[in-house]
């Protein structure tokens, strides 16, 4: 079955996908999305994983080293573990973060779901989530799962993108509609 839906177009998508298929046949899409998980919050607030994952300065062998023990540290499953190496091996650490997002997309469509990208100023607590995910589930009418981006430029409320659809509803956008509105 492909689900793929022109993920595939990508470099990014081609290595997600592979993961994917590679997770589905031995039954840990779960462990692997969880692992993944974890790499995406390691991306977000550590400086030193980023650097490692985007810098073109890092060795080969360096990236190697350091990514195999940085899996081990963060307690990610075998399979992400080799994944993770074998970016590290071929020099594509810097995809990751589409790696991500695309590796996600296909389990939501996996799942029956869509993918929401949702950027707020500020993290969401779980309650927002959840409220959030509710909403969306009412506008669509199907399960969403939301992939969260924080994004302090936008000053305050969400932008939410499902698909071709985008629902700005950021304090950035708002201001910028007011400046121009008065401009005349």
């Amino acid at each position: 079955m492909d689900i793929s839906g022109g993920i595939q177009a990508s470099l990014a998508g081609r290595y997600a996908t592979a993961l994917f298929e590679l997770a589905r046949d031995e039954r840990k899409i779960e462990a692997v999305g969880n692992s993944l998980t974890t790499v995406k919050q390691a991306l977000d607030q550590s400086e030193d994983f980023r650097e490692l994952a985007m810098s073109p300065l890092v060795t080969r062998e360096n990236a190697v080293k350091a990514v195999a023990a940085t899996a081990e540290a963060m307690n990610l499953d075998p399979l992400s573990r080799n994944f993770l190496g074998v970016l590290a091996q071929n020099r594509r650490l810097s995809q990751l973060p589409a790696v991500i997002r695309a590796f996600n997309t296909l389990w939501a469509q996996y799942r029956g779901e869509i993918t929401a990208e949702v950027t707020s100023a500020h993290p969401l607590n779980d309650d927002q989530i959840a409220a959030l995910k509710t909403n969306l589930r009412t506008r669509m009418g199907r399960d969403i799962a939301v992939d969260l981006n924080t994004d302090p430029a936008i000053l305050g409320g969400l932008v939410v993108k499902i698909g071709s659809q985008m629902i700005d509803g950021s304090i950035r956008t708002k201001l910028n509609s007011l400046a121009q509105a008065m401009k005349g």
